[in-house]
């Protein structure tokens, strides 16, 4: 049907030449992690994925969010741009995050696994 998708393979080589890395190792890396993010969120545990100098990605039961560094989206659109726009729409500060603040303060349980360990 027209929605439907066909999934690539991840190429782990790819990855690797860009991390620098084997890509036995980013292979080990990225199974590993995402087992373990399956196993936690059958679990029913509330997540949160740190993705580095991008930003948090909060799961919590069926409730996803994410949370971007502000010098991420600053980077991306400009830091003059970011401020008119965050101006203008003030419910876009409840998806900026400082990468200072502790995972655990942005979910509302207050506890949550955070990936990577």
């Amino acid at each position: 049907s027209p929605g439907n998708k066909e999934l690539e393979p991840l190429k782990y080589f790819k990855v690797a030449a860009a991390a620098s890395m084997s890509w036995q190792k980013v292979e080990s890396c990225i199974q590993g992690t995402t087992s373990l993010l399956s196993y936690c969120l059958g679990k029913g545990e509330n997540v949160a994925f740190v993705l580095q100098d991008v930003g948090v990605l909060l799961i919590e039961g069926t409730k996803v969010q994410m949370k971007f560094y502000y010098g991420f989206l600053a980077r991306l659109s400009g830091k003059k741009n970011l401020e008119k726009v965050i101006f203008e729409v003030s419910q876009l500060l409840d998806m900026v995050v400082s990468p200072v603040v502790p995972v655990a303060s942005l979910t509302f349980s207050c506890r949550a696994v955070v990936f990577p360990k």
